[in-house]
């Protein structure tokens, strides 16, 4: 680099062992001599944006962030990207940035952007969460092992009622119907979610909603929400509970299943609440444990967040392989962000900045004692 920011940025990615325009695979190579500047003035953003717009490169940008995050280098640099950063945590005080007139833009921006692009990325049943990779040699066996743990953790029964909120592209319900015979109602906040959700559980019992999770209405014996509670947003944490605690049956099991942080932040990541998950937000343990306690009792907490950095890196490998068919219909530039969101996101869980939590949440007054389940290796093979 060569601006009045180079320095300093030079000198804090050497703390994580990178070198600017150096030989390893995670050293960032620079095109542009604006990039320190745009790193210092907008931290998460300026470096997204900068890598989009092609001012810098890196073999092995999962590494790079994971040795950026393992050493909190981001930490150190808010600290002099000071404006952006206050602007964001005002923007987060001041707003509800996940109340119900804004719940459907995270499905409009991300979850439509196209059902090819996700069908080649994801595994066949299309689930758009962390594996469980324990016993597991490929990406399609990791998500079968994630789902009937899941069922098993729920407890399902032939003939339940099972409510899953926020059913991605059916792939849960598909499962439970299949191979546990409960009846399903998914919600999702994509069109393009439901479309192919509905195509993909036709013949089965279950039914497929465009809908916010406080519109809900009924009674259900199992609940579970997995990938979906990173955009509810901890002012709207408990309404969240109050909605599952009034539709639960006094018997039934809540699984949670959400990515969260090791610390409490007050707002979420600037580059990516523009372009990936707008209005998102993740919670630590404390705020999590805390929001809970009003209206369940926590039964089990199980943490498998280095599996996310596995999954992600599964993902990206589909992403690389596809991109030749998909990129008639999607600029080049898109490709970047897709490579940059899937790479940051695996340098997050491998750093342990990121966790992956099932929590599983029952009424104070339930009969039964829960027995926590987790797959013996065994079982798994």
């Amino acid at each position: 680099m060569s601006t009045s920011g180079s320095k300093t940025v030079d000198d804090l990615l050497a703390k994580a062992q990178i070198k600017v325009n150096g030989n390893h695979p995670w050293d960032m190579q620079i095109h542009s001599p604006r990039v320190g500047n745009r790193i210092l003035r907008d931290w998460s953003l300026g470096l997204g944006e900068s890598y989009m717009d092609g001012d810098w490169d890196c073999a092995a940008l999962d590494e790079f962030f994971y040795r950026v995050l393992k050493e909190d280098i981001d930490e150190q640099v808010k600290g002099l990207a000071r404006t952006r950063l206050v602007a964001e945590v005002i923007r987060a005080k001041l707003f509800n940035l996940q109340k119900k007139e804004r719940a459907f833009q995270v499905g409009e921006m991300h979850y439509n952007v196209g059902n090819d692009l996700f069908e080649k990325m994801l595994d066949p049943l299309m689930i758009y969460s962390c594996a469980y990779w324990d016993g597991a040699t490929n990406l399609a066996q990791a998500q079968i092992n994630k789902l009937d743990m899941i069922c098993k953790k729920l407890q399902l029964k032939p003939g339940e009622s099972l409510l899953e909120i926020g059913c991605g592209w059916g792939g849960l319900a598909k499962y439970a119907a299949t191979h546990y015979g409960v009846q399903v109602l998914g919600i999702t906040i994509s069109s393009e979610q439901k479309t192919l959700a509905e195509k993909n559980c036709v013949g089965l019992p279950i039914e497929i909603q465009l809908m916010d999770y406080r519109d809900l209405r009924g009674r259900f014996d199992k609940v579970v929400s997995v990938g979906m509670f990173e955009h509810v947003g901890y002012k709207n944490y408990p309404d969240f509970f109050n909605v599952v605690n009034r539709l639960m049956n006094p018997e039934g099991i809540f699984l949670l299943h959400t990515i969260g942080s090791y610390v409490t932040v007050k707002k979420t990541d600037a580059w990516i609440d523009r372009y990936i998950f707008r209005n998102g937000y993740l919670p630590s343990a404390s705020v999590l444990a805390k929001s809970v306690e009003r209206y369940f009792q926590i039964d089990d907490w199980h943490n498998f967040g280095h599996d996310y950095d596995k999954t992600l890196m599964a993902w990206l490998a589909n992403f690389e392989s596809a991109w030749p068919a998909l990129q008639d219909r999607y600029e080049p530039r898109f490709a970047r962000m897709w490579r940059y969101y899937l790479c940051c996101c695996a340098g997050f869980f491998r750093s342990g900045q990121g966790q992956l939590w099932q929590l599983v949440l029952t009424k104070r007054h339930r009969k039964d004692t829960y027995r926590s389940y987790r797959p013996s290796l065994s079982a798994i093979a």
